[in-house]
């Protein structure tokens, strides 16, 4: 069975977002961004995505030409009336309320051998490390300090500990891959 991994991308300072909500500083060029190693990689290896209803709604229901083409599940109180833009065969999405353990076991499911990537939202990143449903985590850290804005890492139970297992660069981004220890 696959892995659980959460991709984030956060400013040196541990931001995901700047004070207005903003994110353009932390993906300046996405066409780049989907060219490289690194996303190519994730593409291959990605069963299906898991994402919290905000970073569903930043795409204002528009997921025409998507780079992940899998089931996406996303974790939310309230399901969109209109159905997302971008759907076929393979990119179906499946709106779950009844909390993140059935929503990351919906996700394995549907990834059979290959991994779940957690896409987006600070908030389910962190019920997940709460929740020790992570196998793996990878930040991005773009070099731009916020001073403020939306912490990933803020509020979590107790200490969580971590295994280094990659550091790679690309397009002055260093990424941070780490195992969850269990």
């Amino acid at each position: 069975m696959g892995r659980v991994l959460l991709g984030m991308t956060m400013s040196l300072d541990g931001f995901v977002n700047d004070r207005k909500g903003e994110v353009s500083r932390l993906f300046p060029d996405l066409e780049a961004l989907g060219k490289t190693e690194i996303l190519q990689e994730a593409i291959e290896t990605t069963g299906a995505v898991l994402m919290g209803r905000h970073a569903y709604d930043m795409a204002r229901g528009d997921f025409t030409g998507y780079e992940f083409q899998v089931p996406i599940f996303v974790l939310t109180h309230h399901v969109p009336v209109k159905a997302a833009k971008g759907e076929n065969a393979r990119l179906k999405f499946t709106f779950v309320a009844d909390g993140i353990e059935i929503a990351v076991s919906e996700a394995k499911a549907a990834a059979g051998d290959k991994d779940v990537a957690v896409i987006g939202g600070a908030d389910t990143a962190r019920q997940l490390i709460k929740a020790r449903l992570l196998d793996e985590i990878e930040i991005g850290i773009v070099p731009v300090l916020f001073g403020e804005g939306l912490r990933l890492f803020e509020h979590l139970d107790g200490q969580i500990e971590l295994e280094g297992t990659k550091i790679m660069e690309a397009l002055g981004v260093t990424y941070l891959g780490f195992r969850v220890v269990k």
